[in-house]
């Protein structure tokens, strides 16, 4: 079954906006684990614009010992800086079960594209192998049709996260077909490469479960954006909640 890895950066957005310590980051990521969610994702960066590393390790703390894992996203190539102690450095201290490692620099609002492995990849393989000698699993974020998806095993990682912008943009526009076909076609790639197979971005409740019927073989997904903002009118346990129901709707 699909699991659910919730992303609670927007709360640090808003807890940050104001400065102190409200609304809490973590005491919001014990209610997604309280109405069951499967594991919790942050995504800290240099610039610090919203989780910060001592938020990486609070969230280290509470999710030790537990089945639920820890997602830790993040730029491995992003130097350390005041605060920042880089990402491999911070995956060290906090042990993540996953890492997933993004091309994104500070110039970028969010995420908006996977990686280039003809560029990157041969500087990808020794932080990949530092990462998973500390017993993280890693996944690399991947566009849609990527030429590279094959190379991502090459390079040593375990899994992709398919960049689902582009499917997310197409289905509110009301023609996702092609889009979804592409992000069918890159999940059947990666499993032939052994690969196992993440999604995110832009996911909500209203496109997940289409999302889902069409990829197959989807391990987990990761919802911040959408599901804080739905939160903001349902409550962050019942919106949980109903994002597990769609994907137990679609695995019935």
């Amino acid at each position: 079954m699909t699991v659910l890895s919730v992303n609670v950066n927007k709360i640090a957005v808003l807890r940050n906006s104001r400065g102190g310590a409200l609304p809490s980051v973590a005491q919001a990521a014990q209610a997604c684990l309280d109405a069951g969610c499967g594991g919790i994702t942050v995504h800290p960066r240099p610039d610090q614009r919203h989780i910060r590393p001592d938020d990486v390790r609070a969230l280290a703390a509470l999710l030790r010992g537990r089945t639920a894992e820890f997602n830790i996203e993040g730029n491995p190539f992003a130097p350390a800086r005041d605060g920042y102690p880089g990402f491999v450095a911070l995956c060290a201290e906090a042990r993540p079960a996953q890492a997933t490692l993004v091309p994104d620099g500070d110039g970028q609002i969010t995420s908006d594209h996977g990686f280039d492995l003809r560029q990157d990849g041969e500087r990808l393989k020794p932080l990949i192998r530092e990462l998973k000698a500390l017993g993280c699993r890693v996944s690399l974020f991947m566009d849609a049709d990527s030429p590279d998806i094959e190379r991502v095993a090459d390079v040593g990682a375990d899994r992709i996260e398919i960049y689902t912008g582009p499917f997310a943009e197409a289905f509110d526009a009301g023609d996702a077909g092609r889009a979804l076909e592409a992000c069918a076609r890159t999940a059947e790639r990666a499993r032939a490469a052994g690969l196992g197979v993440n999604a995110g971005h832009d996911l909500s409740q209203a496109n997940l479960g289409p999302f889902l019927r069409g990829v197959a073989g989807i391990d987990e997904v990761s919802i911040g954006h959408a599901l804080i903002g739905e939160a903001l009118y349902d409550g962050l346990v019942p919106t949980v909640r109903n994002y597990l129901a769609v994907i137990a709707a679609v695995r019935a």
